[in-house]
């Protein structure tokens, strides 16, 4: 449950895949999905350490900011249409482009991730499964599961811990504290990127052409390092 870099989905990616239809079908192919997807290393494009641009990274900025309304369609393609391919990792063409990601990627890190309920929803999972492991209502096994599936064994326990807590999760109102008044801390793991701009020159980092850049990116990890501050008024 102590997963600072919150990449538990990423331990058991290799079961999860060894479990699917893809091995068959890869097979059937010729083809052996474990030199395919255990090495990523081999796809440059797909996965990148921070700062760098990712398809990961670009997916899950894009695809959250645009269905929760904060993009437009028009925006998303613009910016795709001003990547390009840099010595095997992914760049924008321009500064403009580049300017616009890091301020998209911070709206979704800051905004979204770090919103005092997705905190809290975090925290108080972190709780019950904790709780639910230890009263062997769960397993690690179990986390193979849909989430539907993991929810409907919590309710059904019948365990009056776990009730109170999902009651807690559902029914709390959750603001934003400060540091001298609030009940829950909450930090995240620090996410930042600095996305490579492509000139006459080659390639260099957003934030060494764009000071608007810099100041956002500084500015954002600042407010990822200090964390949440969490205000919950439990359900009577």
């Amino acid at each position: 449950m102590e997963q600072k870099e919150e990449n538990y989905h990423e331990t058991i990616y290799e079961q999860i895949v060894a479990q699917s239809s893809i091995p068959p079908i890869l097979k059937s192919t010729g083809l052996n999905w474990q030199d395919i997807l255990l090495d990523e290393s081999q796809w440059t494009l797909l996965e990148q350490n921070a700062p760098h641009l990712c398809a990961d990274r670009v997916d899950y900025t894009l695809r959250d900011l645009y269905v929760c309304g904060e993009i437009t369609l028009q925006e998303v393609h613009t910016f795709l249409d001003q990547l390009v391919v840099f010595n095997g990792q992914m760049a924008c063409s321009n500064l403009s482009a580049a300017e616009w990601f890091v301020d998209a990627y911070y709206r979704e890190v800051i905004g979204f991730f770090m919103n005092p309920l997705n905190m809290f929803g975090n925290y108080q999972l972190t709780k019950i499964i904790k709780l639910a492991l230890q009263k062997d209502i769960l397993s690690i096994e179990d986390f193979l599961k849909q989430d539907d599936d993991v929810v409907r064994l919590l309710k059904n326990a019948g365990d009056s811990s776990i009730e109170g807590v999902l009651s807690a999760l559902f029914n709390s109102k959750v603001q934003k504290g400060t540091a001298s008044c609030h009940d829950v801390h909450q930090t995240t793991k620090m996410r930042w990127v600095d996305p490579l701009v492509i000139g006459s020159d080659g390639a260099a980092p957003v934030s060494q052409l764009s000071l608007t850049a810099k100041r956002v990116i500084e500015e954002a990890k600042q407010k990822i390092e200090k964390g949440v501050y969490l205000s919950i008024q439990a359900p009577l």
